[in-house]
């Protein structure tokens, strides 16, 4: 994945002066990145490469700055999330960064990368006690899906 969401930052960044530098703070730009998409009112089909590659970049600044490792989700999680990879973090607990990226885009502003991170459990120096923003999806590394409603 790091290769790939190298490319991708690459290529999104040629000729524009985001600054995607893999920080905390580069995530409001994300933010802002997919505000614009939605503003654009695209169907979801015609951006989901730049989503896909927004919410690998979100991923990689957890790798990066948490701790969090990439992991391949099994079948469970991947139903679970609609994702194939996500992040695992120190704790154990298996995160879905696209998912983040992909909500942003369907739902806005309260489905914020920058918040996700900073409320982010397992994070090394994350305040105890504080719970994930609405929507944000968990699961620990060897449960299954959430019981039905």
């Amino acid at each position: 994945m790091r290769s790939d969401v190298a490319e991708f930052v690459r290529r999104l960044t040629a000729g524009n002066r985001l600054p995607l530098d893999y920080s905390v703070r580069s995530l409001r730009v994300v933010d802002f990145i997919v505000d614009g998409l939605r503003r654009g009112g695209p169907e979801r089909e015609r951006v989901a490469d730049t989503l896909f590659g927004l919410g690998a970049y979100v991923g990689e600044v957890l790798v990066r700055r948490a701790g969090a490792v990439w992991v391949d989700f099994d079948e469970q999680q991947r139903a679970f999330f609609g994702q194939p990879v996500g992040v695992r973090m120190p704790d154990g607990r298996a995160w879905n960064p696209l998912g983040k990226v992909a909500n942003r885009f369907e739902f806005g502003a309260e489905e914020s990368a920058h918040t996700f991170f900073l409320l982010l459990h397992g994070r090394p120096g994350r305040p105890a006690g504080r719970r994930p923003g609405r929507g944000t999806a968990e699961l620990p590394a060897h449960a299954g899906p959430p019981p039905p409603l």
